[in-house]
């Protein structure tokens, strides 16, 4: 029987590799820092039973009209954003993500964005770097206590869950908006569902934790981020465009907010000419929410778990798009 050939878009950890090889004929875009660009990857998906793909690689109906054979798409994250769904769906293409795998460590690194622009820890050290620290004094770069204050928590997912579990170490009062009540995280945690106009009101720290859809775009607009406290910081860990960029500068510079700490981005990569990064008020970092060694590696093996699963006959884990595999139990067979 032939191995099914499968197309990877990275170079990934050995162990996800290893699974792929054993079973699979693996074709690899062999750049560790740069996306494989859109040309080829089109090529290759023309042969291809099933891809790895990161969130640099956007599925969509152009990509799978070239690729007759393709049965299974495996997505190194939670989110999938970067894939049609639908078109997929619509093409007999099974799709999976990574979810849960990347819980805790997304979380830490939430944390340690909040507390980094609460304490102006990055501000601090390019003080010392520049040689600008002079003597003690009283107000020197004073920041915003954390401890004791109110957190607000917009998308209480498995991130959502475990950023509120850490909030009771600093004796918080957590606030959280989401699509739906959550009463086993209220008995938990302690935290109170409330609208997202009470949220913004009211919070200390907002941090975003929702998935990008057409709804959440620009969720965190202009008159959203005049609805925040003058002394509040906005941490975003989930998806760039959940925030409007051009009103958050505006909010920076004017005082409508105190501060923000970043780790996406409306357009990835962003240059140092970025207006957010001159700004003493933004910690930003380049998209590193769950670069862990242990839980990026584990997201590959997961990854390519799936991908094997999709492309040998079997259900996929993490199956996004649960009525491809219903169909093709029914009998409407694979594509190609």
């Amino acid at each position: 029987m032939a191995r099914p050939k499968v197309y990877v878009t990275r170079r990934i950890p050995a162990a996800a590799m290893g699974l792929l090889q054993e079973r699979c004929d693996v074709r690899l875009w062999d750049e560790e820092d740069v996306p494989v660009p859109r040309a080829i990857l089109l090529d290759e998906l023309a042969g291809a039973d099933g891809a790895f793909v990161l969130l640099t690689e956007r599925i969509d109906e152009e990509a799978l009209a070239g690729a007759p054979r393709l049965k299974m798409v495996a997505n190194m994250a939670v989110g999938y954003d970067n894939i049609d769904v639908d078109a997929c769906t619509r093409a007999g293409v099974m799709v999976a993500n990574t979810p849960g795998v990347l819980t805790e460590t997304t979380a830490d690194l939430t944390w340690a964005l909040l507390l980094a622009a609460a304490r102006r820890l990055v501000e601090a050290q390019k003080v010392i770097e520049q040689g600008r620290w002079r003597a003690w004094s009283p107000m020197f770069l004073a920041g915003q206590d954390v401890y004791g204050r109110t957190l607000g928590i917009i998308g209480a997912g498995r991130i959502g869950a475990a950023v509120a579990r850490r909030a009771r170490g600093f004796d918080m009062t957590v606030l959280y908006h989401n699509r739906r009540r959550r009463p086993e995280l209220e008995a938990e945690t302690g935290a109170r569902y409330v609208s997202l106009d009470e949220l913004l009101a009211s919070s200390d720290f907002v941090v975003i934790l929702v998935p990008l859809t057409p709804e959440t775009r620009h969720l965190i607009d202009e008159d959203a981020l005049r609805k925040m406290k003058p002394t509040a910081v906005l941490v975003n860990t989930a998806r760039g465009p959940v925030v409007d960029e051009a009103a958050l500068v505006r909010a920076l510079k004017e005082g409508w907010i105190w501060g923000a700490g970043l780790d996406v981005w409306e357009k990835e990569p962003i240059g140092p000419d970025h207006p957010l990064l001159g700004l003493p008020n933004v910690v930003a970092l380049p998209h590193i929410g769950s670069a862990s060694i242990a839980t990026r590696t584990r997201m590959a093996v997961v990854a390519a778990e799936n991908l094997l699963a999709g492309v040998t006959g079997r259900r996929p884990p993490n199956l996004v798009n649960p009525e491809v595999w219903e169909r093709l139990r029914e009998g409407g067979g694979p594509r190609g």
